[in-house]
């Protein structure tokens, strides 16, 4: 009987030959950790799309780390000078409209965003305003405001202190008379997830804040490091982005910048920028007190827990997150896998092989944590499964 789709093929196929005895102690032994018909089940479903087997989607090509414009420019030195960070508290992303501060709902950040302004030139550090999430169950709640380097806080404004708490803390730089100071400690990693200002940042930040909390759990950080999405911060187009506040051996709070970070980079970010204070160079957007300018010439940093580190020199084809991408017969290759093929053929194949080579990837990665003979076994069925595919196709053209 024939079998009126491909993927209906391999899935017979699959079933065939996990009846086999001489593959079942060898499938017991995956248990749940990885069962070989999942491997191949999932094979049949990457013929039909290769995306659901890379975990990806359209809005991740679109707005997400697989979109075109990642890493097409220079990011160092795209971080306007500033010598002071202002945070304000305030709800959570899903809340705060394109832009918070003109909400005439919530006066909070209009009313604090306006004190500012009309103070601006009595103001004498050049201080930069953004809202984070503030709520409870989160970090930190409504109203509290956060203030880097002094890595000071306080809690719970009010619409009636704004003008008093700008003029004694911002302007004259005194503690607040009406509210009590509090000290910030550890690392503090600020994340733009502002979707409703731009999508990429909707897209891109929620999954890096996901991340970054799962791999500081994994690490016991969870005292020592916090996250926290925050507003817009300056070049949607680089997202994700993200700021890092920590202290320096002499105890000096930097603001390090980072811009084209994926959920890859995280593990480098806490292992080699917060834990042996090494700059991430080829995702290095800048720092808190250097100019656009200053910002592209820093060639030596002293980070948390850095021994006069050198920032770690990395070329963009050393990215793991980036990946060398080399022309395909007849096809133009361009970098970071976008195409300039202008033959509709020639790009439709560049995207199945690019397709190809994510699922052997994926598959690389996961026959590396195998035994050996778990190796061979999976080896044999997708073997099967492929030869039966391909004389299956022939028979299909043939009829």
């Amino acid at each position: 009987m024939r079998i009126g789709h491909r993927r209906g093929t391999l899935i017979f196929v699959a079933q065939h030959y996990f009846s086999f005895t001489s593959l079942q102690p060898r499938l017991h032994r995956f248990g749940s950790h990885f069962p070989l018909k999942t491997l191949v089940f999932s094979m049949a479903e990457a013929v039909d799309n290769p995306s659901s087997f890379s975990g990806e989607s359209d809005e991740d090509f679109k707005y997400g780390f697989q979109r075109e414009e990642m890493y097409k420019a220079s990011i160092a030195g795209t971080v306007d000078a500033y010598d002071r960070h202002v945070f304000l508290c305030f709800k959570s992303p899903e809340d705060w409209l394109p832009r918070v501060e003109g909400s005439d709902s919530d006066l909070l950040p209009k009313l604090f965003s306006s004190a500012l302004k009309s103070r601006k030139n009595d103001i004498a550090v050049k201080t930069k305003f953004t809202i984070c999430e503030g709520r409870d169950g989160t970090e930190f709640s409504d109203g509290d405001v956060l203030i880097f380097p002094e890595m000071i806080k306080y809690k719970s404004l009010k619409d009636s202190d704004v003008d008093s708490f700008v003029d004694d803390v911002i302007v004259n730089g005194k503690p607040w008379a009406s509210g009590m100071q509090e000290v910030l400690t550890g690392s503090h990693i600020f994340v733009c997830a502002h979707g409703s200002r731009d999508k990429r940042c909707g897209v891109c930040g929620p999954v890096l804040i996901q991340k970054l909390k799962e791999e500081i759990d994994l690490r016991g950080l969870g005292d020592q490091v916090f996250v926290t999405p925050c507003s817009h911060v300056g070049g949607h187009k680089y997202a994700g982005n993200l700021i890092i506040y920590s202290p320096n051996p002499e105890g000096k709070i930097m603001g390090h910048w980072y811009g084209y970070v994926t959920p890859n980079d995280v593990p480098e970010l806490l292992d080699q920028h917060i834990g042996k204070g090494e700059i991430i160079e080829r995702i290095w957007r800048g720092q808190m007190g250097s100019s656009t300018e200053e910002g592209e010439k820093v060639d030596e940093q002293k980070l948390p827990n850095g021994k006069d580190q050198k920032r770690k020199k990395k070329h963009q084809e050393d990215s793991p997150s980036l990946g060398n991408k080399e022309s395909v017969a007849g096809c133009c290759q361009g970098a970071d896998g976008v195409s300039c093929c202008r033959d509709a053929t020639l790009v439709d194949k560049c995207t199945s092989e690019e397709q190809g080579k994510k699922v052997l990837t994926k598959l690389s990665h996961w026959m590396g944590t195998w035994e050996q003979g778990d190796v061979f076994a999976t080896i044999a069925v997708v073997g099967a499964v492929a030869t039966v595919a391909v004389a299956y196709s022939l028979y299909r053209r043939s009829g």
